[in-house]
């Protein structure tokens, strides 16, 4: 077979370029006036600047992570975040009036409550269904893939999550166990075996399940473009536009498991690299299809298991890293900018991951030294962070301007760098989130 997604593509950089233009242009936005078109473009230049390493920016763009903390500043519960899009959309729409970053970060991992109820859904609890009306969702880790399936999942990814992953994670989608080998589904002995389990009432019942929940997903959509336009059209470009991870998080975060993943590791390797293989495809397309969709060429993709604490850097440099740059180099080749958000620290990755093109991708660290990150990476790559998250709870505004001051001074001023947060933020003080928009923006100039 083939190697592919291994070099850059003769035409990435076209297809970027085109995808900068799509989102400077935002013609699907409604802007409230001119001034704000202005404004928009003027931050997309700023973000582009800094991103592709090729001139300093206007000044250092500002664009801390809210999290979901605009659901706590606008005084809802996170059960109303869930439950009440009409309410969702009012306190997400006053953080950015109040406090003004130069990003939007738009409201949608607030997934309606009654579409995960159509669903059964058991792969987190959230508000109102499983914890508190005021805490935000939980992820619920479990082995949704046994060990002994890896080989099913390889030999037929798509049918694998349809008949045996999606009926464990869903109560209500437990009647897709049923569904044929669909690729022996080939002629006419074949047929009525393949059809069958469409006429039980098991399957009716899942058909109207799935009914009713994509009527609430239009409902929930239509809000949630309601809401993105309004405040995109005050001015306001999204961070990133579309939503992959690397193939390791895929399987070790919502399939195998934290403890499934680090098990194989030792006990089947030779299957979870394959695993990760087939991953890559998957992976690729869904960030290509998601910024497409959203005009945005930035994906977002949180890295978990490739930490320093989680795994040796000979364990990244095998099972991480090798399957997690196919997956860049096929987004760049799209004209897409991977936005790495690099969760705990990348203190030790660092040599490791300037293996890039230059200006292709944004290193978000959150507990990586970023001295250490600019001296080694700033020549190949955007970084951005790392405001610490205990700062902005615990801290007051003059020691969050300090920290931001000695950001800009130490990695900020010759560009390549964008000023956030260590990570999204909850429980964080009022103050401490406008002393540091308003200083980064004044200082960073």
């Amino acid at each position: 077979m083939k190697e592919r997604w291994l070099t850059v593509a003769a035409d990435a950089q076209a297809k970027r370029q085109e995808r900068f233009r799509i989102w400077r242009e935002a013609e699907h936005v409604p802007f409230s006036s001119p001034a704000a078109i202005a404004v928009y473009q003027e931050k997309v230049d700023m973000l582009v600047d800094a991103l592709s390493l090729e001139k300093k920016p206007k000044r250092i763009p500002v664009c801390p992570s809210p999290g979901f903390y605009p659901v706590q500043y606008g005084g809802i519960s996170f059960r109303d975040a869930h439950y009440d899009n009409a309410k969702l959309a009012v306190v997400w729409e006053k953080y950015y009036d109040e406090f003004q970053p130069d990003t939007y970060n738009t409201p949608g991992n607030l997934v309606s409550g009654k579409i995960l109820d159509l669903l059964d859904y058991r792969l987190y609890k959230w508000a109102g269904a499983g914890i508190g009306n005021d805490k935000s969702f939980q992820y619920i880790e479990k082995e949704y893939m046994k060990a002994d399936e890896y080989q099913d999942f390889i030999d037929d990814p798509t049918g694998y999550m349809l008949s045996v992953y999606f009926p464990r994670i869903a109560g209500n989608l437990a009647p897709l166990a049923a569904l044929p080998l669909i690729p022996a589904q080939l002629e006419i002995p074949m047929i009525s075996a393949g059809v069958r389990p469409f006429g039980t009432p098991e399957f009716s019942g899942l058909l109207q399940k799935l009914t009713e929940a994509g009527q609430e997903v239009n409902d929930w959509f239509k809000a949630q473009t309601g809401v993105n336009l309004k405040i995109m059209g005050k001015g306001y470009p999204t961070l990133y536009g579309g939503f992959s991870k690397a193939p390791l998080d895929a399987i070790g975060d919502s399939m195998r498991g934290t403890v499934g993943v680090m098990m194989d590791i030792y006990k089947r390797p030779d299957l979870l690299l394959e695993a990760c293989e087939r991953m890559v495809p998957f992976m690729i397309k869904i960030g290509v299809a998601s910024t497409r969709a959203s005009g945005n060429p930035l994906v977002f993709m949180p890295l978990h298991k490739g930490a320093d604490s989680f795994m040796s850097q000979a364990q990244f440099d095998k099972f991480y890293w090798p399957s997690f740059r196919k997956v860049l180099i096929g987004l760049i080749n799209d004209g897409c900018v991977p936005l790495l958000f690099a969760e705990g620290s990348y203190n030790k990755r660092l040599e490791a991951i300037r293996d890039l093109p230059k200006g292709s991708v944004i290193w978000w660290f959150d507990q990586t030294d970023m001295i250490k990150a600019k001296e080694t990476l700033g020549d190949v790559a955007c970084i951005m962070g790392n405001v610490p998250l205990s700062l902005m709870c615990t801290g007051t505004p003059e020691s969050v301007t300090g920290y931001c001051r000695n950001l800009i001074d130490k990695v900020g001023r010759d560009g390549g760098y964008i000023m956030s947060t260590g990570a999204g933020f909850e429980d964080v003080k009022a103050d401490n989130v406008r002393a540091m928009i308003s200083f980064c923006k004044e200082y960073g100039a």
